[in-house]
């Protein structure tokens, strides 16, 4: 048996799979953020370890046979949270997350120095670690001078779980302080914010071991025998892991919390005056591009909240036939932007808003904004060299077929949903997991399940997709003149 652990921003989930990667039960433990100020979103570290313990006690109670038999572990987690523990691997401060956006004059900084983007092959995103202790130590500075440590969200978890001060390659790309071609630390860019390498966990690749589980946590949950941590992976590469994108050409889009545009890669492309991310991948020697945006579903259930249904009835509304864009553009902007525009500042906004604009109506405008943000990551990863003939949905937001369907006609790209099951991080951490534990070849473990169904771009309103989106393009400078 294996165990996939992914610490996500709502919830920790814990899935086991046996050595088929038949999934045999998951559990979950939910985990909130606090918000103490405008742009900030911290977690408490304590609370991942207390979240993860309900999941695992959870699988324990549904399935304690199989948890008995447990010989890997797989972690994912979301990235590029600051995890700050002191010389004795006590939290100094609450862990300021992914979509935390104070640090963006930090950003601002890092990334004009040249050797940023020639290094990591990435813009400085306000979200990425590097700028949060550069913010830490101008705003924080008695903090920052008892940082001995600093580690990424599931990488506290695995220090929880085997006492190692370890990460890998794909979650560790996401800092801006490492050598993404080359798979290592940079002194020079650590040396560029106060820190140095002795502060770094040590670098895996994501299938390698990285660690055994402590034998009292082992016997509390029942596990007998020595049990192998392996490196694992970001949440999007983990999530890679699990739907077989790992070859060149494969990509998905996924409709979580963000959005992403993920496609792998088997060589280092970058370009970041796309603003597209350039990441190792959980696999050796590979690569990934990736456009992110912050609010996908996040957006829906935004609107959700204002117009007092809940975002599956919203959509149920919708019907499942694809309507042609009604003139109201929807910006999902609310807590900034990655790719295309690097904006931590801007904000969302409807534009064309008439006495005619219902509900439905804005609810089509929301779904059909999140679309177009996802097709500018398309054209940006386009910018940086991929081409994609097809994608694969994955995510919350993709049962929602009217979704998917603007996404198909905003993209021109079929649109694949996998047969019923749980593909996501869980399932690819799990698989990395067996990969370090039994020496199985990476590639044919993370093989793609079947696809049940393909959903088209509907031709007959490609064309009038196209107009909105070019509207949904010349808002952004409108909007940012205005109100920035």
């Amino acid at each position: 048996m294996y165990l996939g652990l992914d610490l996500g921003t709502s919830g920790v989930k814990a899935m086991l799979i046996d050595d088929g990667q038949r999934i045999v039960g998951s559990a979950s433990g939910a985990l909130d953020v606090s918000r103490p100020h405008p742009g900030w979103s911290e977690q408490d570290p304590a609370d991942w370890v207390r979240a993860t313990e309900e999941a695992i006690s959870g699988l324990k109670a549904a399935h304690p046979a199989a948890l008995a038999a447990v010989r890997g572990i797989g972690l994912s987690g979301q990235m590029h949270g600051a995890t700050l523990l002191d010389a004795d691997d006590k939290v100094l401060r609450p862990c300021i997350l992914w979509n935390d956006t104070r640090s963006f004059r930090e950003a601002a900084a890092l990334d004009a120095d040249p050797q940023f983007r020639a290094v990591t092959g990435n813009i400085v995103f306000p979200g990425f670690t590097a700028p949060k202790l550069v913010w830490v130590r101008e705003n924080e500075p008695e903090i920052f001078a008892r940082v001995r440590r600093v580690l990424l969200p599931k990488d506290y978890l695995r220090l929880w779980l085997t006492g190692e001060h370890i990460s890998e390659m794909s979650d560790s790309a996401g800092t801006a302080w490492l050598d993404t071609g080359k798979r290592r630390w940079s002194e020079s860019l650590l040396s560029a914010t106060g820190m140095d390498e002795r502060q770094m966990p040590a670098l895996v690749e994501g299938t390698q071991q990285a660690g055994t589980l402590r034998p009292d946590l082992a016997a509390r949950f029942g596990i007998s025998g020595t049990v192998v941590v392996a490196g694992g992976a970001g949440d999007n590469a983990a999530s890679a892991c699990g739907m077989g994108t790992v070859g060149e050409g494969h990509a998905f889009v996924s409709l979580g919390t963000s959005g992403v545009l993920f496609a792998a890669n088997a060589s280092y492309l970058p370009n970041p005056a796309s603003a597209v991310h350039a990441f190792c991948h959980a696999l050796p020697d590979t690569w990934h591009q990736m456009g992110v945006i912050l609010s996908a579903t996040d957006a829906l259930n935004w609107y959700s909240g204002i117009a007092g249904r809940s975002a599956a009835d919203l959509s149920t509304e919708l019907g499942e036939t694809l309507n042609a864009p009604s003139g109201v553009t929807f910006l999902p902007y609310l807590s900034g932007e990655r790719t295309p525009h690097n904006d931590a500042a801007i904000r969302g906004a409807f534009a064309g808003l008439g006495h005619e604009s219902s509900r439905v109506v804005l609810t089509q405008a929301v779904m059909e904004g999140v679309s177009f943000a996802i097709r500018d990551s398309l054209e940006a990863l386009r910018a940086a060299g991929t081409t994609l003939s097809r994608v694969t949905a994955i995510g919350g937001g993709s049962r929602s077929r009217y979704w998917l369907k603007s996404i198909a006609t905003a993209l021109d790209l079929p649109v694949d949903l996998p047969a019923d099951g749980d593909f996501g991080a869980a399932f690819g951490a799990a698989r990395l997991g067996l990969i370090a534990a039994t020496g199985a070849d990476p590639v044919a473990t993370c093989f793609a399940p079947t696809t049940a169904e393909t959903i088209a771009p509907d031709a007959g309103l490609v064309a009038a997709y196209e107009d909105a989106y070019q509207r949904y393009r010349r808002l952004y400078p409108a909007i940012k003149g205005a109100t920035t």
